[in-house]
């Protein structure tokens, strides 16, 4: 797995879209405004202290793309959550991060499944010690499967049966 500049970029886009995503859900805000203030004052340069440098243009889409297709992510996660679970359930944090995730696996298919699942793992466990990242992991993995099996080889023509 590239863990180039680029990559780096697109970790702390995930990152803030989870928390943009977040900050939605608690106050209600537009994703537009939370967007541009992300960018205008959370986001930073070089010469400012503590600066987050991301790829804008990436937790743009995130967030954005998130709130356009959110009937169809949130039914996507539901579908696979088990049956103890509902999406109302799940912790406001978990939430974010299974509909950045969602809308990856769903619209982003520039970006490999397996990449965006070790990123949102990798992101529930910087907020959660316990059993949450394992559960975004399983929770991620059937919906990966389910919407882009031929990644995992699972739907495919002729050449998925000769291996």
């Amino acid at each position: 797995m590239n863990k180039g500049p680029h990559s780096k970029l697109r970790r702390a886009a995930r990152l803030a879209a989870v928390q943009a995503l977040y900050q939605m859900d608690v106050g209600g805000s537009l994703s537009t405004s939370v967007v541009k203030e992300f960018i205008e004052h959370r986001f930073g340069h070089e010469d400012e202290k503590d600066y987050i440098v991301a790829d804008e243009e990436f937790f743009s889409d995130l967030v954005e793309g998130v709130v356009k297709f959110q009937k169809e992510i949130d039914k996507s996660i539901s579908d696979n959550l088990s049956e103890k679970w509902s999406l109302k359930r799940l912790d406001l944090t978990l939430r974010a991060i299974m509909r950045s995730a969602g809308y990856e696996i769903q619209r982003r298919p520039d970006v490999p499944a397996l990449v965006i699942i070790d990123q949102y793992v990798s992101i529930a466990a910087d907020f959660f010690e316990g059993k949450e990242p394992g559960f975004v992991n399983g929770a991620l993995d059937k919906m990966a499967k389910a919407v882009r099996g031929a990644e995992f080889g699972l739907i495919g023509g002729p050449s998925a049966s000769h291996g």
